[in-house]
C-alpha cells in the first residue's frame, strides 16, 4: 500500500483521487425538505419524484399528481490543524437545489395494473469547497541557491457543481408490487487549484507555489440507468430493492503544467473517461398506520472507479483504486410522524470511509521525517449526517423545512511530488521549484449545516 500511494502521487495531486470518489461517485442526494429530513431514506416508501434518487420503483406508488421546488441554504466549515495550529474557513451556498414532478395515470381497466406514472427530479449541489492549513516554521526547505525558505502555509480551493437530473417510470400491480426504472444525467464543473507558500529565511518574503498540472478545470457529463421493485409483505410492511448502474462520465479537462523540457510552462486539454462504481439498494419499510412510517436503506458499490487508460497517469489511477480503495456502503434511516396537517421528520445516514489503511513517509511538527506512518482516514474518511424536519399540508399545497447536520474527520495529506529525471510532479513558481519525497499531513474536521424549504402542489 505504501508503494501504492507514493508511486500514484508522482504524477497526479492528491485531490485528483479525493474529486473521483467525493465528487464523480457520489452522486447528488439533495431531494425536497421531506427527503433531507429523513436522511434520504425512501427506497420502500417512494411516493414522489425523490423517488428516482433512490429507488425508482416508489414513482409507482403516487396515486396524485405534485410539483415541487426546493431552496438550499448550505454551510461548509473546514478546519485544518496543523503543528499546534489550526485554520478554519466557511462557505455559504443559497441555490436551488431540487425540482420534482410526478405524473400520474390511473388505468381505468379490469387489469391488476392500477398505475402508470412518469416522474422527472433535478438534484443540484454546490461542491466548493476550501482547506488551508497553517505553517510551520521549522519545515524548511533549502534551494540550491542557498536561500533558506520555510513553510508557511497550504490551500486546497475548489469550486464547482454537481448536478443529476432523473427521469423514469412506475407501475403499480395490484397495490402489492411497484416496479421502475431511470435514466440519470450527470453534469459537473470543477475549478481546482493546488498552492504552497514558503517564506524566506533572510528577508521574510513569500513566494507562492503551485502543484505540478495545477490549477485545473474540469468540466463532466456522465449517465447512468437505474432499476427499482417494492413488494407489501403486509398492510405494514414492505420491502425494496434497486440497482443502479455505473456512472459512465466523459471529462474534459485544462490544465497548467511547469518546466518541460520542450514548452517550459504551458496549459495542456486533455478528456478523460471514467466509469464509476455499480450501486445496489435494499429497502425495508414499517408503516403502522397513515400517521406513522420509518424507512430503513443500505446502499453498497459493487465495483471500484476505473479510468479509461489513455497513458501512464490513467495506469497509476486505476492501480491506487484496484489496491486502496474500498466498496462504499451508506445506512440511512428515516421517519415520519403526522399530527392531523402537521408533519415531523428525523433521520441519520452514515457513509463508510472510501479507503484502506495508506502507509506514507511524513514531516514531523520538528521538521524532520517519520517514515511508514500508517492512516485509516488519508484524503477522506466516514461521514455522519443527522436531521430533521417539519411540515404542514394545506390539502393542495404543502410546505416543508429541514435542516441537516453532516461531520467527517479526516487527514488531509500535501506538500509531495518529486521532481527529478523521470517525474516532474513538485511544487513551482515562476523561478524555483520544490521537490519532497515525504508528506506534510493536517487534521481536518469537516462540518455542514444545511437548511432546505420545499413548496409543493398535489393535484
Amino acid at each position: 500500500m505504501s508503494i501504492s500511494a507514493a508511486f500514484f502521487a508522482q504524477a497526479q495531486d492528491v485531490s485528483v483521487i479525493r474529486n473521483t470518489v467525493d465528487v464523480y461517485s457520489n452522486a447528488p442526494n439533495i431531494g425536497s425538505a421531506k427527503f433531507n429530513a429523513m436522511g434520504g431514506s425512501n427506497g420502500a416508501l417512494g411516493g414522489d419524484a425523490n423517488a428516482l434518487l433512490t429507488n425508482p420503483a416508489g414513482l409507482g406508488v403516487a396515486i396524485s399528481g405534485e410539483i415541487s421546488g426546493t431552496l438550499s441554504i448550505t454551510n461548509n466549515k473546514n478546519t485544518s490543524t496543523y503543528a499546534g495550529s489550526s485554520y478554519g474557513y466557511s462557505i455559504n451556498k443559497g441555490d436551488l437545489g431540487n425540482l420534482g414532478a410526478v405524473m400520474t395515470f390511473q388505468l381505468l381497466t379490469e387489469s391488476a395494473w392500477k398505475f402508470i406514472n412518469i416522474g422527472v427530479n433535478y438534484s443540484n449541489q454546490s461542491i466548493e469547497n476550501y482547506i488551508e492549513t497553517p505553517g510551520n516554521s521549522n519545515l524548511v526547505y533549502d534551494f540550491p541557491d542557498a536561500k533558506s525558505s520555510s513553510f508557511g502555509r497550504h490551500a486546497y480551493d475548489r469550486y464547482g457543481y454537481l448536478s443529476k437530473t432523473s427521469v423514469g417510470v412506475g407501475a403499480n400491480y395490484n397495490n402489492n408490487l411497484y416496479l421502475g426504472a431511470g435514466l440519470n444525467f450527470f453534469n459537473s464543473s470543477i475549478d481546482q487549484s493546488d498552492t504552497a507558500m514558503f517564506n524566506s529565511l533572510a528577508d521574510g518574503s513569500s513566494e507562492y507555489f503551485s502543484k505540478q498540472n495545477t490549477p485545473f478545470y474540469e468540466k463532466g457529463n456522465g449517465f447512468s440507468a437505474s432499476l427499482g421493485v417494492i413488494g407489501k409483505l403486509s398492510p405494514n410492511f414492505r420491502l425494496g430493492a434497486a440497482l443502479e448502474t455505473p456512472t459512465f462520465w466523459d471529462i474534459d479537462r485544462s490544465y497548467n503544467f511547469y518546466n518541460d523540457p520542450i514548452y517550459g510552462d504551458d496549459t495542456a486539454i486533455e478528456n478523460r473517461k471514467l466509469t464509476t462504481p455499480l450501486k445496489a439498494t435494499v429497502s425495508a419499510a414499517f408503516i403502522a398506520s397513515k400517521s406513522f412510517a420509518l424507512n430503513v436503506d443500505y446502499t453498497l458499490g459493487l465495483t471500484k472507479p476505473k479510468y479509461k487508460v489513455y497513458g501512464d497517469a490513467e495506469t497509476e489511477l486505476n492501480d491506487f483504486f484496484k489496491e486502496n480503495y474500498k466498496n462504499l456502503s451508506e445506512v440511512k434511516i428515516g421517519a415520519e410522524y403526522r399530527v392531523k396537517q402537521f408533519r415531523l421528520r428525523g433521520g441519520y445516514s452514515y457513509a463508510s470511509s472510501p479507503f484502506d489503511a495508506l502507509t506514507i513517509n511524513r514531516y514531523s511538527n520538528n521538521g524532520g521525517v517519520d517514515e511508514n506512518q500508517s492512516y485509516s482516514n488519508l484524503i477522506l474518511n466516514d461521514r455522519n449526517a443527522l436531521s430533521f424536519g417539519l411540515g404542514y399540508d394545506f390539502k393542495s399545497f404543502y410546505i416543508d423545512a429541514s435542516y441537516q447536520n453532516i461531520t467527517s474527520k479526516y487527514t488531509n495529506p500535501f506538500l509531495y511530488g518529486v521532481a527529478d529525471g523521470n517525474y516532474e510532479a513538485g511544487y513551482y513558481s515562476p523561478s524555483r521549484l520544490i521537490s519532497s519525497d515525504a508528506f506534510a499531513v493536517s487534521d481536518v474536521k469537516n462540518v455542514r449545516n444545511n437548511f432546505f424549504i420545499t413548496l409543493g402542489w398535489k393535484f
